[in-house]
């Protein structure tokens, strides 16, 4: 079984790239947001962070324990962001990363503008949480857990489970 190192942020065309059901180490920024967050994202006039080429990981990290940057950090369920999906990959958001199922809507995004949805491994979010080597809030502080962080990640293991042809697994 093959591995491909996927460094983000990344293009639409390295996006095209991919395929399903190829299995990834992701390394570099990602960001953290949930539905709270989604919402302002697609309401507000600006981006706390450069949405072109960005990879958005589902998760609401617990509070850090044990000089480790992050807690525990499993995925969230996609569905609850399909709202808001196609707006920001129609501004250029290449990378998506949870765990479910995405609608119609989110796949014709994907299809049309050149975006990947990831599978993260649920019930793995401590082990997951190794990966990360920064965290930072960046926005939305009074969310909580579901502010958006910042993450610098190594060797973050994921699936794709629906490239940007729509195929799936």
């Amino acid at each position: 079984m093959d591995i491909i190192k996927v460094n983000a942020p990344f293009t639409r065309e390295f996006a095209r790239t991919l395929k399903a059901g190829d299995n990834v180490l992701i390394s570099g920024t990602i960001y953290t947001a949930r539905d709270a967050a989604h919402k302002r994202l697609v309401t507000e006039d600006a981006f706390p962070f450069p949405i072109e080429n960005a990879v958005i990981y589902y998760a609401g990290p617990a509070p850090a324990k044990d000089g480790r940057p992050i807690g525990s950090c499993g995925p969230t369920t996609s569905g609850r962001m399909d709202a808001y999906a196609p707006t920001l990959i129609a501004k250029g958001l290449t990378g998506m990363i949870g765990k479910g199922e995405r609608s119609a809507d989110v796949i014709e995004a994907m299809k049309k503008y050149g975006a990947v949805y990831f599978g993260a491994i649920g019930g793995a979010g401590a082990l997951i949480s190794k990966c990360v080597c920064e965290a930072q809030v960046i926005a939305y502080d009074d969310l909580g857990t579901e502010a958006i962080r910042k993450l610098v990640v190594k060797d973050f293991p994921a699936v794709v489970m629906i490239d940007a042809y729509g195929n799936r697994i």
